[in-house]
């Protein structure tokens, strides 16, 4: 059963993400980041931009290289993913084939529709049966 972890509160969640990916990759995951098409340009920027002392490797999905890369961008639920350890969920839906992953985080900004959004998604995890862990991002996150 794919493990779910909601982060809220966050106040920069492109800041944040990154720092998650991060992580992600010093263990040595994949990773797919799923947010709504407005926002993949600067997920894409941050990404490059994010640390001076490194950079993450990162494409879009359906790009040449996606099998080969770890850390892979889309908007779309109904594209072909090359791999499903954990699925970072930056829009306000629940992702379509989230059950394919190992593991599941929701970011959860601090402006009262991210929230919203955000219970609304918890809700229906909650309702699937999912066992749900949640962090409250502090200030400086």
């Amino acid at each position: 059963m794919t493990h779910i972890d909601f982060h809220s509160n966050v106040a920069d969640k492109f800041h944040y993400v990154c720092r998650l990916v991060r992580k992600a990759r010093a263990a040595n995951s994949r990773i797919v980041l799923k947010a709504e098409r407005q926002d993949l340009a600067a997920i894409d920027a941050a990404l490059w931009t994010f640390a001076a002392d490194g950079f993450l490797p990162h494409v879009h999905a359906g790009d040449a290289l996606a099998s080969q890369t770890p850390v892979i961008l889309t908007d779309d639920d109904t594209v072909e993913l090359p791999h499903h350890q954990v699925l970072i969920n930056l829009s306000g839906t629940p992702p379509a084939r989230f059950d394919r992953f190992e593991r599941l985080i929701e970011i959860v900004g601090a402006g009262e529709a991210d929230a919203q959004a955000g219970r609304e998604r918890y809700r229906f995890y909650k309702g699937q049966g999912y066992q749900l862990n949640h962090f409250v991002a502090q200030k400086h996150d």
